[in-house]
Parts: structure tokens; C-alpha cells; sequence
């Protein structure tokens, strides 16, 4: 029993510092390769912010393969996207309540499930598998669905930004998510 004891504190002393140190500096190290962005819209006196982390294409096949359809994904990489608005607003025609979100997706060929989670984790992947993501279905707040948009010519780097189309007589707000050869827009409104 003493050297199951042992055994024990060996295996803590050893894991410890690769918990607590190393595994922190993979994290730092793996942002110089995919930066921190932040994109900012102001609807009337509120104020959406989405912060994201941007990593680049590098030659690859993105969805289908490096991002498999069917499955949630972080949208970026590190910390997962998150959504901040000061005010409720609408998600094509779903009441979002103002607070900061956690943002995945579930990307398909035709079409994208956008979700928003009330919870925002510190990373957006495990720590002992880099392909299972943190987000847990039970936070989830708001899921639409809008549809994937293809293109010939690739975007390089993972991109969000707001873009505004005129519809008629008044103007549309969207969220647009682009990389590879893929761009969604999300319609938001106050």
C-alpha cells in the first residue's frame, strides 16, 4: 500500500507542471499563429463585439476535412468566439437577451447551425484532445440555421466582420463568417 502511495504522488508531481506550465505555454504559443481579432458593430445606442481568433488556410482543405461537416466546431481557434451585445437584439427573427456569449457551429454543406451559449470556457478545445471542443449543449441559448455560401477563389485567413445590404427601403445588419471557399451571413436586427 506504501508504494501505491508513492506511485500516486509521483504521478502528481510529474503531471503538475505539465497542467500548470506547459500546457498554458502550448496555449500562449499556439496564438502567434492564429491572432486575437475583435469586430464591432453599433446598432442605435447598443454595441455588438465579437472576438475571435484567426488562423489561416496554409494550403488545406478546410470544411469537410481540417473543420469535418456535422460536427461542432469553435469557429477560429484558442479561446472560443465570443458575442457580447450591451442590449437585446434579434437573430434573424430569435431574441437574443444582451450578455456575452460563447459562439460555435455546426457546419454543413449547404447550411450553418450558428449557436450561442451562455457559457464562455477559458479554452475552446480540450486539453487532452485537441478535437473535442468545450461547449456543452445544455448552455446553449439560441441555435438558428442560415445558409453556406461557396466561392471560387479562397479566403485565406479566418474572417468575421459586420456587413450592411440594402433590402428595399431599409438596410440589413449581418454577421459574416468567411474562410476556404465558404461565407455565412447571419441577419441581426434590434
Amino acid at each position: 500500500m506504501k508504494w501505491l502511495k508513492r506511485i500516486v504522488a509521483i504521478v502528481l508531481f510529474l503531471a503538475g507542471p505539465i497542467y500548470f506550465v506547459a500546457i498554458p505555454y502550448i496555449q500562449k504559443e499556439t496564438k502567434k499563429f492564429s491572432p486575437s481579432k475583435t469586430v464591432y458593430l453599433a446598432l442605435g445606442e447598443s454595441k455588438l463585439e465579437v472576438g475571435y481568433s484567426s488562423p489561416s488556410k496554409k494550403g488545406r482543405v478546410i470544411f469537410g476535412d481540417l473543420v469535418p461537416f456535422g460536427q461542432i466546431w469553435r469557429k477560429g481557434a484558442n479561446e472560443p468566439t465570443t458575442f457580447s451585445t450591451r442590449k437585446d437584439v434579434q437573430i434573424i427573427n430569435k431574441k437574443l437577451p444582451a450578455g456575452t456569449y460563447s459562439s460555435w457551429t455546426i457546419p454543413n454543406k449547404e447550411s450553418w447551425k450558428i449557436i450561442f451559449n451562455t457559457e464562455v470556457p477559458n479554452w475552446s478545445v480540450s486539453r487532452f484532445n485537441g478535437n473535442q471542443t468545450t461547449q456543452k449543449a445544455y448552455h446553449d441559448l439560441l441555435t438558428i440555421e442560415v445558409a453556406a455560401r461557396k466561392f471560387e477563389h479562397p479566403f485565406e485567413d479566418f474572417s468575421i466582420s459586420f456587413e450592411e445590404e440594402a433590402q428595399g427601403q431599409h438596410t440589413q445588419d449581418f454577421l459574416s463568417l468567411e474562410w476556404d471557399t465558404t461565407k455565412v451571413k447571419i441577419p441581426i436586427s434590434r
